[in-house]
């Protein structure tokens, strides 16, 4: 029986890049959402053959005109949380072994809490998430991306991603913050209020 599987990289070894288009209304991030034929820190070793028949099944998903969204989150489901998603993959292909990606942050509220805490400075990484079956020795076979998620850099290097959706919602005022997010998508004038709170949200974060 399938599992669920996430793999999370860091900004640094995903090497991600932030675009803006050039009416500067858009963000991106484009980098490596999936590597192949290395053990990762979770034990697992996807071999290149797993991971291109995945990336062609989200390439022909992509065709066919479907809109394949993830979240600003890791979370434990594999369907998509509607009041969570944060963007959209709009590419993804083979570079190596290795599948490679480019996501468009939309504005929902927590695409917009994405960009406040891109443009404050925060380390965003991303994670898979698909399923699949692994063996004895952490081969991979029968594997399926759902989609690519925007996750928060952990403070150790093998720690876990920092749920945002939680950590925002169980901290003082972070209700707020998700309210002035989805505010911002109808009034503009919210961005430097969302910007402060991002700042303290950010600040919280670091010192636990």
């Amino acid at each position: 029986m399938a599992r669920k599987l996430y793999e999370y990289l860091t900004p640094q070894h995903a090497k991600l890049k932030l675009t803006e288009s050039e009416d500067g209304k858009d963000l991106f991030m484009q980098g490596l959402f999936i590597q192949g034929e290395v053990e990762n820190q979770n034990g697992r070793v996807y071999p290149r053959d797993e991971i291109q028949r995945a990336v062609e099944n989200v390439r022909s998903r992509l065709g066919e005109g479907e809109t394949v969204m993830g979240e600003l989150d890791h979370p434990e489901e594999l369907q998509i949380n509607l009041d969570r998603v944060s963007h959209i993959i709009t590419s993804m292909e083979m570079d190596g072994d290795n599948g490679m990606g480019k996501l468009k942050i939309i504005e929902t509220p927590m695409g917009n809490i994405a960009t406040a805490l891109l443009k404050a400075g925060a380390k965003l990484g991303v994670s898979s998430r698909g399923s699949g079956n692994v063996n004895d020795n952490g081969k991979v076979s029968d594997f399926d991306i759902v989609t690519v998620d925007i996750v928060a850099q952990p403070s150790a290097p093998d720690a876990y991603p920092t749920t945002i959706y939680e950590s925002l919602f169980n901290m003082r005022g972070g209700e707020t913050i998700f309210n002035t997010a989805a505010a911002l998508t109808h009034d503009k004038s919210a961005e430097k209020h969302l910007m402060n709170e991002i700042t303290r949200f950010i600040k919280e974060l670091n010192t636990k």
